[in-house]
């Protein structure tokens, strides 16, 4: 993962993550970057600091960070509806009042969310599993 500062044409202040690099820019350039405030869709990286890796305020922050991110998928996973590969269609159902508004999770296409966000479905990815205590570095 890889977290950019992100700001929009109004100058309003954000953080974006991404799974790499190529991610940002590719969203970018299909517009799809929006600003959590004003829903600008002129989103810019702003300047960053570079992080140093392999300090130990580093390490403690990135495990924070997968703290956070594993309970976020836990709470997801234990009080939603996994509607499986049927989730674009689910989520288009709710959104458009066919069906039973709730919380859902599942696996869309990229093809999939780029349509269901031009027509305002919201959505937004689920955070990746945490690694277990043998799968890290």
């Amino acid at each position: 993962m890889i977290r950019y500062a992100l700001h929009c044409a109004s100058g309003h202040e954000f953080e974006g993550w991404f799974g790499a690099s190529a991610d940002y820019d590719d969203q970018a350039a299909r517009g799809l970057l929006e600003c959590p405030v004003c829903a600008s869709r002129q989103v810019e990286k702003a300047i960053m600091a570079p992080s140093v890796a392999g300090t130990k305020a580093q390490a403690k922050q990135n495990a924070m960070m997968m703290e956070a991110m594993g309970r976020v998928r836990a709470h997801v996973e234990e009080n939603f509806d996994d509607v499986g590969d049927a989730f674009a269609a689910e989520a288009r159902a709710i959104h458009e009042g066919r069906a039973e508004e709730r919380g859902i999770y599942g696996q869309a296409t990229g093809e999939e969310v780029v349509e269901l966000m031009r027509d305002g479905v919201p959505v937004a990815p689920l955070p990746p599993k945490p690694p277990g205590k043998g799968e890290l570095n």
